[in-house]
Formats: C-alpha cells, sequence, structure tokens
C-alpha cells in the first residue's frame, strides 16, 4: 500500500493506536523503506536520507494537508537522552520532532548534528577577539600566537 493512499484508506487517528508497518518508497532518495529495523512500530522518515513527508498535524492524525517532503533540519536530545530530528516541511514550514530509528544513517545523523558548528553565524577567525569583547574569563589572559613573515609572534590579549 502506497503512504499516499493511507489518508483515504484508514479512519481519522487510525495510526494513534495502530503499527504503521507498511513499507513505503523516499520521496526524496526513492529508496524501499521497511519498518522492520527501526526499533518501533512507527517508522516516519528514510533511515538513508532521514527525510520524511508531512502526513500528520498530531502524532499519527494524517490530517495534514499539505503531503509536502519533510527536510532534516537539525537534531536534538530528549531528557532521557534519546536523539530526535526536527524536520521541517519544503512547502508550509511546518516544524515536527521524530525519534531517531535503530537503522538510521549515523554518518547523515553527525552530519546533521555538526551543521551549526561547521558553519557558525561569525567567522572563526576572529573568535578569540569576540570572546575578549564579550567579556570571557579566559579571553582577558589568553595568549594567542600567528606566524608572520618574520616567524612567530606572539600576541596577549
Amino acid at each position: 500500500m502506497n503512504r499516499e493512499n493511507k489518508k483515504k484508506t484508514f479512519e481519522k487517528a487510525y495510526y494513534k493506536t495502530h503499527p504503521c508497518n507498511e513499507p513505503f518508497t523516499c520521496k526524496v532518495c526513492g529508496r524501499l523503506v521497511v519498518p522492520s529495523g527501526a526499533g518501533s512500530d512507527h517508522r516516519n522518515h528514510c533511515p538513508y536520507c532521514l527525510c520524511s513527508q508531512h502526513l500528520d498535524n498530531e502524532p499519527g492524525d494524517r490530517a495534514a494537508e499539505c503531503g509536502g517532503v519533510m527536510d532534516p533540519v537539525a537534531v536534538w536530545v530528549r531528557k532521557n537522552g534519546e536523539w530526535a530530528i526536527i524536520h521541517r516541511c519544503r512547502i508550509c514550514g511546518h516544524l515536527s520532532s521524530n525519534r531517531i530509528a535503530a537503522n538510521d544513517n549515523p554518518m547523515k545523523l553527525m552530519s546533521i548534528a555538526m551543521k551549526p558548528v561547521a558553519t557558525p553565524p561569525f567567522p572563526l577567525e576572529r573568535i578569540e577577539e569576540m570572546t575578549r569583547l564579550m567579556g570571557g574569563e579566559d579571553a582577558r589572559n589568553s595568549t594567542s600566537i600567528q606566524r608572520g613573515r618574520r616567524g612567530l609572534r606572539r600576541y596577549r590579549f
């Protein structure tokens, strides 16, 4: 059964109380996704590219009219230490949080987690200067060593 037909086939909120164990084809990478190996009865995203489809307004209700692709934009850690993926709909911008599954691509998860560190909103070359301007403790007594035309130079901040 195709994922897009579920809304028409089952009564409203059917998936709140029943497992979602039908395979589906990912709309982004085209791979077949089977629920086995997910570690849950509710497989809701592709384990390869981590994308999902906007089907629910509330978990399991299949009431979303949009049907857009949900891109993984971030990960966060719940109180119990479990990771979850934040998905954003390409069409309407809706955000949702989904537990990671046992067979999710670990490199893709780490890539999403490291994105803010790899692309900070400020130039990394100026981090010491910015720390000093913000009154950081380590910045007052820190020393920086830079290589110039005349060899190593030591700067005190």
